[in-house]
């Protein structure tokens, strides 16, 4: 685990009457501290330790104190890779807003729930099926992983390949028609789009009441119980999946954003996680002052000047797991999936992890109601992330430029909405959600 504490080496001198100085503790090595704190509580691991020290912020006298008052409790059940952080804040009394525990260049692991949801926009649900479920959803998937293909796209005046494969499933057969001929990603068409599997469409509805749940939780106990600018407040339905396969440690998925393009803003997502455990990673955008161009690469897979300014989170994401992506994720932090170096096989999956992406796409934004740009593409959704001056608003951008063969053009046109994330057109609009 990679500390947010230096670990500056340096020899250790004898002991001495550190009562007037003030600035010893903290040029004591991490090391250092840690020896001191394995000496007084014998048997405890050296990361039970270091989480120990790190929520004391640094203060050997505190961190044992936390720990002896915590000494009687038993580290968490199903997971079991690291006590929660929060586990010994707990007993220093009430915490205001959650301190930022990442550094520069640095990357914190996070496994128990309790910290997830205090330090990411991302709250998690380990053991979310049953397992015979899991498994038969899992096994459904596996069977048409061997057909999905890998998106191309442009990057820098470069035509890529994404690093892994995928599909995209909406629930009916009007759909699958309706996404083929009318629906613009990376400024083309998807023409492989499948109707949603049985078993899919069962847990999705499973999906749905956890994400709902998740979301009321999230906006009483996180935000103050006022729902964010933009942020609906409708129930959050889903009605269409993409499904990433990543076969292997080496699939991967750069740092980048959701398109907001069909959800609009503060979207929420709900990840199910089957098969492999890999790493989710992510790392909060840093507003800037300067004219660099930040819309310029793809909202997809790019990588980012600003890639550890204020290092990055993993959360570890086992199989049968359920992320849920809150409403300030997309707008205001990046996400990934790391490489892994070696991965532990899965009993039904091998190699390959299996994930799946419940969206709700609004009726409101099917492109028959969009900004088209001068390419007559429909334009695609972002959100200013870097930019200090205009950071949080809405822009429709040119799709075409995205698409190996296309120059794109120039437009540009900034996006209204009203509180509750509806564009000026909503009133007018069918209500079914992907027609």
């Amino acid at each position: 685990m990679d500390a947010f504490v230096s670990r500056k080496r340096r020899k250790l001198s004898p002991p001495h009457d550190s009562s007037n100085d003030s600035t010893s503790a903290e040029e004591e090595s991490t090391d250092f501290k840690l020896a001191i704190l394995a000496s007084l509580h014998p048997g405890l691991d050296q990361g039970l330790l270091l989480e120990a020290l790190m929520t004391a912020d640094g203060s050997v006298e505190r961190a044992s104190e936390n720990l002896g008052r915590n000494s009687t409790r038993k580290r968490p059940a199903g997971i079991g890779y690291q006590s929660s952080l929060s586990s010994f804040a707990a007993s220093a009394g009430p915490r205001g807003a959650a301190k930022r525990l990442t550094k520069k260049g640095k990357t914190l692991h996070l496994y128990s729930p309790e910290d997830i949801e205090t330090h990411t926009p991302c709250s998690i649900i380990h053991n979310f099926l049953p397992a015979g479920a899991a498994d038969a959803l899992l096994r459904e998937i596996l069977g048409e992983t061997p057909s999905y293909g890998r998106d191309q796209f442009k990057l820098f005046d470069r035509v890529v390949e994404s690093p892994h494969t995928f599909c995209f499933y909406v629930d009916g057969f009007d759909d699958v028609e309706r996404q083929r001929n009318d629906y613009v990603y990376n400024g083309a068409s998807i023409a492989d789009v499948r109707r949603t599997l049985p078993r899919m469409r069962e847990v999705a509805d499973a999906v749905r009441v956890a994400v709902n749940a998740e979301i009321r939780r999230r906006v009483d106990q996180f935000q103050g119980g006022v729902r964010l600018r933009y942020q609906s407040p409708a129930e959050w339905l889903p009605n269409a999946s993409f499904v990433n396969c990543y076969d292997g440690g080496a699939e991967s998925v750069g740092f980048h954003s959701d398109q907001l393009t069909y959800l609009g803003p503060r979207a929420v997502i709900g990840s199910l996680s089957l098969g492999v455990a890999r790493e989710f990673r992510v790392r909060r955008v840093v507003p800037r002052d300067d004219d660099d161009d930040e819309e310029k690469t793809s909202s997809t897979k790019t990588a980012d000047p600003a890639a550890d300014a204020e290092g990055q989170i993993a959360i570890h994401l086992p199989h049968n797991s359920l992320l849920v992506m809150h409403a300030n994720m997309q707008e205001e932090w990046k996400h990934s999936i790391a490489p892994a170096a070696a991965i532990d096989p899965h009993p039904v999956a091998g190699n390959k992890r299996i994930n799946i992406t419940y969206r709700h796409y609004k009726a409101s934004l099917h492109p028959k109601y969009t900004p088209r740009c001068k390419c007559n593409v429909p334009t695609v959704l972002r959100c200013v992330q870097k930019k200090r001056e205009n950071r949080g608003k809405y822009m429709w951008m040119c799709h075409a430029s995205f698409t190996p063969g296309q120059e794109g053009c120039s437009f540009f046109q900034w996006a209204e909405f009203d509180e509750n994330g509806e564009p000026p057109w909503a009133s007018k609009v069918d209500k079914d959600p992907v027609s």
